[in-house]
């Protein structure tokens, strides 16, 4: 039997520009979540098409709609424009109204018990921070279509949450101190929750696969653009070159075929040969590579099932009151 609406507090963050092809198929599914959301903040980032009018008109239907609008900056800005419009609508929020926060795309459809089976996840796994299900593209002759014929899978690893809906757990989030403001935050992200001793994963299930009705990376400037900015954010998270290579290597096998892992690698090596700037942390530059060098040698799955048994004593130090409560 789904749970009741609204028994658990979740609040989403969608930052969003120019959406108005998608935008009614995400809320849309939104509406129909068989646990609604406590708050959906909608952050404006200056559309110029239809996307201020389909909100407003969501908005008037459902009072756990909030829009925010921002001025026009004059054109999409992907990576830290993103980071600007979400901290812009966690800003109009007390996070400490809700249990689970989620940054979220308007250009998903998501399935009807999507965010029923991530909270019910997080309360089986204490110290799961960020979760999400796997992101499916339509094929060419599927684009108007659901969850029916040609569904093409974006690559990503089980490590992650994905980057266009990460949900989180408002403790965990308020402890790796929000999202970095650059490229790669969806990936720098998860890694500091393993600092933290926290859990980060997705899983490819049936019951929470969603539809990313524009391909990851495409939304600025097409695909090729779009891996070549995730070499660049490679690059600044601090990624070795030997690991970006093999991954480079792997991400030619997946469409788009060749071009989109030597995209990646291009962005990387352009940005390593003008030297410019990486994440200023070096704990966390270490800290990563340590665990690149061991995703090198054992795969990524025993490399990271290692990591995490090692840093349990850092999350049980930091949450003893908390299981002592409990």
């Amino acid at each position: 039997m789904p749970s009741s609406p609204n028994r658990r507090r979740y609040c989403l963050i969608a930052p969003c520009r120019d959406e108005a092809e998608f935008a009614r198929r995400t809320l849309d599914s939104l509406v129909a979540q068989t646990e609604p959301p406590t708050l959906l903040v909608v952050v404006d980032d200056g559309s110029t098409d239809a996307t201020p009018q389909i909100l407003e008109e969501y908005a008037q239907k459902h009072a756990w709609i909030k829009i925010v609008r921002r001025a026009n900056r004059g054109a999409r800005a992907v990576g830290p424009g993103v980071i600007e419009a979400f901290n812009t609508g966690f800003a109009s929020i007390d996070p400490k109204e809700f249990d689970y926060v989620c940054k979220i795309d308007l250009d998903l459809e998501l399935p009807t018990r999507y965010f029923e089976l991530m909270m019910d996840w997080m309360e089986r796994e204490p110290r799961l921070g960020t979760c999400s299900g796997k992101a499916y593209f339509p094929g060419p002759s599927n684009v108007a279509k659901t969850f029916e014929g040609e569904l093409i899978p974006e690559v990503g690893g089980d490590e992650m949450s994905v980057g266009m809906i990460k949900f989180y757990r408002t403790e965990c989030f308020l402890e790796i101190g929000g999202f970095v403001s650059q490229v790669m935050w969806d990936g720098i992200d998860c890694h500091r929750c393993r600092m933290l001793g926290w859990l980060a994963s997705s899983k490819d299930l049936p019951e929470i696969r969603f539809l990313h009705l524009r391909p990851m990376g495409s939304s600025h400037k097409g695909i090729l653009t779009g891996r070549d900015r995730h070499g660049r954010g490679q690059w600044f998270m601090g990624t070795s070159l030997p690991y970006m290579t093999v991954s480079a290597i792997y991400r030619m096998t997946r469409p788009p075929l060749l071009v989109g892992g030597l995209g990646m690698w291009m962005g990387y090596v352009r940005s390593m040969l003008a030297q410019t700037p990486r994440y200023d942390d070096p704990e966390f530059r270490a800290f990563l590579r340590r665990w690149q060098w061991e995703s090198l040698l054992m795969g990524k799955r025993r490399a990271t099932a290692k990591l995490e048994q090692q840093q349990e004593p850092v999350w049980r130090r930091a949450h003893a009151g908390r299981q002592a409560a409990q």
